[in-house]
C-alpha cells in the first residue's frame, strides 16, 4: 500500500494533526515523525541523528504491507528546537525529548514510540510498525 504522509510545521501543526486525526481510522496505522528542520544551503538536516534514521524509517514506512499515514512534524531550526518551553516538549501529547521521534498514533494518542538514539534500528522499527 502507499504511503500517504503530509508535512506540518510548528505553525501549521495544529491544522494539520487535526485533518490527521480525522483522517485516522481510514488507515492501518498512524504515525508522527518528528524531526528537525532542513538547512536552507545543503538541503541536509540539521540533525545528524535526524539524517541517520529517516531513510530507514521511510523504507520500512513504504514497504509495510498496510496502508499507513506519516505525518513528518519538523520542529524547526536548532536554536528553535534548543528552547526549553518548545510547543512539542511540553504537549503531554507528545512530551517530545529529542529528534527524531517516531510515534505510532492510536485512538487519539501514543502508543509506541522511538526516540532519537533508536530511530534508526530496523528491527524496532519493524516492531512499532507491527504494533508489538
Amino acid at each position: 500500500m502507499p504511503l500517504k504522509m503530509v508535512d506540518a510545521t510548528i505553525s501549521s501543526f495544529d491544522q494539520v494533526f487535526e485533518k490527521f486525526v480525522s483522517a485516522a481510522p481510514k488507515h492501518q496505522a498512524n504515525f508522527i515523525l518528528f524531526l528537525a528542520d532542513k538547512e536552507p544551503s545543503t538541503s541536509l538536516s540539521w540533525c545528524p541523528d535526524c539524517v541517520r534514521a529517516e531513510p530507514v524509517i521511510y523504507k520500512k514506512l513504504e514497504g509495510s504491507s498496510g496502508d499507513v499515514a506519516l505525518l513528518r512534524a519538523y520542529v524547526g531550526d536548532r536554536p528553535t528546537w534548543r528552547t526549553p518551553n518548545h510547543p512539542w516538549r511540553i504537549d503531554s501529547r507528545f512530551n517530545l525529548k529529542g529528534v527524531p521521534t517516531l510515534v505510532r498514533w492510536e485512538n487519539g494518542a501514543v502508543n509506541g514510540r522511538l526516540e532519537d538514539h533508536e530511530a534508526h534500528i530496523e528491527s524496532k522499527i519493524d516492531a512499532l510498525i507491527s504494533g508489538k
